[in-house]
């Protein structure tokens, strides 16, 4: 694509091959087995952008306040900040592991897992013209074959680690590809009083009032461009629907995952783990967090999405690039090039496919004895150019 700057990645040695330490000596001639499958993992390969949306209470310390432009009543609370984020995303994924050996015990074999290491990066650019780095996070993606020991059908996970102090392990069953577009259910902000268990609704969670704990306070102007909207604040996940809306999708392939999967499901691997600093105080009653990451639970859908081009007019061996339309304005579309076969004096129209990654997460935040939910969205696109084979001609 036009973006030609270096991209995050994690890579192997070019040598290193995992595989397992014969008991043997022998010199081995035939060809090492294939790698195990990566399920749906097969889908992520490159480097893939998107602009997406993000939201996060976060303390507000009365040793570091923060300094807000406008002045906020004295009624609520002042140990939160509601922060609203427009976010450019690139997630990176490198080559997979191959086949990583898992020592079975007892009546459980021996498994073979593969994976794929990925780096993601997203900065806030709700300010025009200016990006702020807020998430950076190396990890891997993993696939697990079906076990007896436990008797589960093939799993993937997803490994990972955050610079704030939090690591987490996700995991999730796999489920078949469906035909059509995702069913994106709503997610709501609304932190969760910890004591009672009732939701407690912040004046920060009304888009139209200017004087609350929130950044940006004065939503007005992406009011009115559409880009933050009192829609999106009861649901982040509409920016999800509103992206597809007007998109063919063909079929769709959903991961669930979570630290903490629950019933039917089984799994009972998985959780978070925070550094001193988040967890505060927790030997002490109560416990005082500055910030725990207590749960986390993601959904990606991989889509492919068919939609119509317009070429313009070619001669046979000519070169083309032709950008996608975007489905919502202000979105990052996939570009598509290549070598016309034949002469096209008119141009035409060409129908063409390409995959799409959808995702939306939920990490749950403990401080000042409520469980605040930390939401982000996206849809992703390949970064670099999609080639038409001349077969689509």
């Amino acid at each position: 694509m036009s973006d030609t700057k270096p991209r995050a990645s994690i890579e192997l040695p070019s040598d290193f091959i995992f595989g397992h330490v014969r008991p043997d000596h022998k010199v081995i001639t035939e060809p090492p087995p294939p790698p195990p499958p990566l399920g749906p993992l097969t889908a992520f390969v490159g480097d893939w952008v998107g602009n997406g949306f993000n939201t996060i209470f976060r303390p507000d310390s009365t040793a570091s306040p923060t300094t807000l432009p406008n002045p906020v009543p004295p009624a609520p609370p002042h140990d939160n900040i509601l922060e609203l984020n427009l976010t450019s995303e690139t997630l990176s994924f490198s080559k997979s592991l191959g086949s990583v050996p898992n020592r079975g015990t007892g009546a459980q074999k021996d498994a073979f897992l593969n994976g794929v290491p990925y780096v993601q990066s997203i900065k806030d650019i709700t300010i025009h013209g200016e990006s702020v780095g807020i998430h950076f996070e190396p990890g891997i993606w993993i696939h697990a074959p079906a076990t007896t020991i436990p008797p589960l059908g093939e799993t993937v996970t997803r490994m990972a680690s955050i610079p704030h102090g939090t690591t987490i392990e996700a995991q999730g069953l796999v489920n078949p590809a469906t035909p059509g577009p995702p069913a994106i259910a709503a997610v709501d902000i609304t932190p969760i009083i910890n004591a009672t268990g009732n939701p407690f609704r912040f004046p920060s969670q009304t888009a139209a009032d200017p004087n609350t704990l929130r950044i940006p306070q004065d939503l007005s102007p992406f009011i009115t461009r559409g880009t933050i909207t009192q829609p999106m604040l009861d649901d982040p996940n509409s920016v999800l629907r509103a992206h597809i809306a007007g998109q063919n999708i063909i079929s769709t392939t959903t991961i669930f995952i979570s630290t903490a999967p629950p019933p039917p499901v089984g799994l009972f691997g998985g959780g978070t783990d925070n550094i001193a600093f988040l967890l505060g105080q927790p030997a002490v009653p109560p416990p005082a967090p500055n910030a725990q990451s207590t749960k986390m639970t993601a959904v990606f859908w991989i889509e492919t999405v068919e939609e119509v081009i317009l070429l313009p007019p070619l001669k046979k061996g000519e070169h083309f690039v032709v950008k996608g339309k975007p489905s919502v304005p202000g979105q990052r579309v996939p570009r598509f090039t290549g070598v016309a076969p034949i002469d096209i004096p008119a141009g035409r129209k060409l129908t063409v496919q390409f995959p799409q990654i959808q995702y939306t997460q939920t990490v749950l935040l403990n401080f000042n004895g409520l469980t605040w939910p930390h939401v982000s969205v996206n849809t992703l696109v390949p970064a670099d150019d999609i080639i038409v084979p001349a077969s689509a001609f």
